[in-house]
């Protein structure tokens, strides 16, 4: 396999693993809306981007999906964390309406963005098998 096909497989690893996140943020962002109300709950989130962003050219390259980077996460691990820092209401709660829903609007924007990216290269791919003909 060339580097070109290479780096091409692992562009289509990435944008599919960050459609992966951006689903599973969106299930949780509406299991946070849902349990507003609940005694004691606490919000979760979604982790996935913070482990791409340690990832310098400067870095050991990776040989293994299992390899971890300095904070013990593997590059491109989407990871559910719960959030118990705080309570916004005395009940327990910590669930914020407008920050979930404001986590949902960017959630949003990155799903249709990585769609479009996917959509894209799916096009060129087709583009370069017919030869220019569809």
């Amino acid at each position: 396999m060339s580097v070109n096909n290479i780096q091409k497989s692992n562009d289509y690893d990435l944008i599919k693993r960050g459609l992966d996140a951006s689903e599973l943020r969106g299930r949780i962002t509406s299991q946070n809306m849902s349990n507003i109300n609940t005694k004691d709950y606490k919000r979760y989130s979604v982790s996935f981007e913070e482990t791409l962003k340690s990832k310098s050219d400067l870095d050991l390259k990776l040989t293994n999906e299992k390899h971890m980077n300095e904070n013990g996460q593997a590059y491109g691990e989407i990871k559910i964390e719960k959030d118990t820092s705080s309570s916004m209401r005395e009940d327990g709660n910590n669930v914020d309406l407008d920050l979930e829903k404001a986590n949902q609007a960017a959630n949003t924007l990155m799903y249709n963005a990585l769609i479009t990216q996917a959509n894209s290269r799916l096009s060129n791919t087709r583009y370069v098998i017919t030869g220019g003909g569809r």
